[in-house]
């Protein structure tokens, strides 16, 4: 019956993160799953917070939304659930068309992760599961960090005990200075208590649901003394039961306008679920599937539409409690979901007497985990360039706002690889000791031998380099310590040329000859051949110009030493 079940579901690509399934592992995977849902429910009840949605709109996030993606999903590991990055996204946006926490505002949350699961869908279906790989881990580094700053600034104002929100982080922070002299002391305290007993924890006891002891230790301690009565905010009562099924209502100019939230929130969400389940698909030697993925979110986000909840991603930090917590296969993720349904049926009146400051330290205390300060400051040591990208992405989310932000994140991505492939490393073999050449930077004034350069040119040649191909060719021709006769490209490292790119190096071609000057190709590779082939510029080089070796190119440059270059570029 087993092996019939596991016939079943492979044929029809479902349940691929729960089975194979073994008793023991069931029962592993079950006692991951409440020790799971001890330390998340009160996370998802802080990303409920950074929505602007009601506190029980986080626990509907793990609960039909969590089966969903069990069932379609492919992950054996990822936890699709609130995250606080895909929250500040669309909450940004949400915040300037209705109230927090209105009907009308869980209608429009409701209609982004409804159109975010459409899109979902379409990269499933046209199999876009690359698209992730243009998020670069370096600037998703930076855009995490500026999102951790962005909701550890929006949480000053509860754990202060200070009235009023901003809307920017700019904002917020000129409100809390202005209003310091109103911070309320045991307010404030609490805060500090809650913070700095997580920061400790996490540091020292990482597997104690401290977050959780928290909750309930605030929830014990307002409804005994009376917190609201001393002014310290509570969060009032919090509907119970299972989440109604509905449709969000929303205008078609609405839809619209949400639809850039929703593109911001797909792109997030391609980025770290891909990067989550690959990270730990590696550590385990398991498979990775990112499309089945793709539609795996997609079903959990339309769960989330028609269930009052708002969009969920594939989130890096509760993937990792999960392992942490020993999960291996989704059927943890199953069991978390029914200690939700628990709580969302015996528990959650008791969730009208928690203060809001200890929702916000525990919400402050997630974003100072989205600060990778190990990540960003090995990004420095290793690439400065790179770390620059990072820290101009993090002040862009920062300042002008996360839904931006993430757009300014794949901007940066794709511009710094354009930028390397339009001045790519060029190089030119050197004489060097022992008579040996060697690669070397390529630099006006230097040759490879009397009346030969061979340089290597480090990128695909396509329109938006190739003038520097030319540039850099005549300037090595024209400094050269000697009347330069042969000209050998090493094209071992171009397997593309485009029209434009065909057209500047058969000009330069012809007019090298017109000089006197013999171009030959070395390393030509298959695809290289057919480029040039199509373009004309075989005939303008000639058939006997190029090769697959540099040896045979160097033989035909009248060079009949080839033992002598042996560090030559690879």
């Amino acid at each position: 019956m087993r092996d019939f079940l596991a016939s079943m579901t492979a044929r029809m690509s479902v349940l691929k993160g729960v089975l194979p399934l073994t008793r023991a592992g069931a029962a592993r995977d079950a006692l991951a799953g409440v020790q799971l849902a001890s330390m998340d429910i009160p996370q998802v009840l802080g990303y409920a917070r950074i929505a602007g949605m009601p506190a029980v709109a986080g626990l509907y996030t793990v609960f039909l939304p969590l089966l969903a993606f069990a069932f379609f999903g492919a992950s054996r590991h990822l936890v699709v659930a609130a995250d606080s990055a895909t929250a500040t996204i669309f909450a940004s946006r949400l915040s300037t068309m209705a109230p927090a926490s209105s009907v009308e505002y869980a209608s429009l949350a409701a209609t982004v992760a409804l159109l975010t699961a459409a899109l979902l869908l379409v990269a499933r279906i046209f199999k876009l599961g690359f698209l992730a790989d243009f998020l670069s881990r370096t600037v998703l580094v930076g855009f995490l960090a500026g999102v951790g700053v962005q909701v550890g600034i929006a949480m000053l104002g509860d754990m202060f005990g200070v009235p009023g929100h901003a809307a920017s982080s700019v904002a917020q922070v000129a409100l809390v200075v202005r209003e310091a002299a109103q911070i309320h002391l045991p307010t404030l305290c609490i805060s500090l208590l809650v913070v700095v007993s997580i920061l400790a924890c996490k540091r020292f006891l990482p597997r104690a649901p401290v977050p959780l002891f928290a909750v309930v230790a605030g929830i014990a301690a307002s409804d005994i003394y009376g917190f609201a009565a001393h002014g310290i905010s509570v969060l009032g009562p919090v509907a119970g039961g299972l989440p109604p099924l509905r449709m969000p209502s929303v205008t078609w100019q609405q839809m619209l306008d949400l639809l850039p939230v929703a593109a911001s929130c797909f792109v997030m969400i391609v980025a770290q679920s891909a990067a989550a389940s690959r990270v730990f698909a590696e550590r385990y030697h398991e498979p990775v599937d990112t499309n089945a993925d793709l539609l795996g979110i997609a079903a959990a986000n339309a769960a989330a539409a028609f269930t009052g909840a708002f969009v969920v991603n594939g989130s890096p930090t509760q993937t990792a409690m999960g392992d942490r917590a020993g999960t291996r296969s989704q059927f943890a993720q199953v069991v978390f979901a029914a200690v939700v349904v628990v709580v969302l049926l015996f528990f959650s009146r008791f969730l009208q007497y928690l203060p809001h400051c200890i929702l916000a330290s525990i919400v402050f205390t997630i974003a100072v985990g989205l600060i990778n300060v190990q990540a960003l400051f090995s990004i420095r040591r290793e690439s400065p360039g790179e770390f620059t990208l990072a820290v101009f992405t993090a002040l862009a989310v920062v300042l002008i706002g996360v839904e931006h932000g993430i757009l300014v994140a794949v901007a940066l991505s794709l511009l710094r690889h354009v930028r390397h492939s339009y001045r790519p490393h060029t190089m030119i073999l050197a004489p060097g000791d022992g008579g040996v050449w060697v690669p070397v930077p390529a630099v006006p004034g230097m040759q490879t031998a009397p009346g030969l350069i061979v340089y290597r040119f480090g990128a695909d040649l396509f329109y938006a380099n190739d003038h520097f191909f030319v540039d850099d060719t005549r300037r090595l021709i024209d400094h050269a310590p000697s009347k330069v006769r042969w000209f050998v490209v090493d094209a071992s490292a171009i397997t593309d040329l485009d029209y434009s790119a065909a057209r500047s190096v058969g000009e330069l071609c012809e007019a090298l000859k017109a000089s006197g000057i013999e171009v030959i190709f070395a390393r030509v590779n298959r695809y290289l051949r057919a480029d040039m082939d199509r373009h004309g510029i075989t005939p303008v080089i000639d058939t006997s110009c190029i090769f697959s070796t540099l040896h045979e190119a160097l033989r035909s440059a009248g060079v009949d030493k080839p033992d002598l270059h042996v560090k030559e570029a690879t």
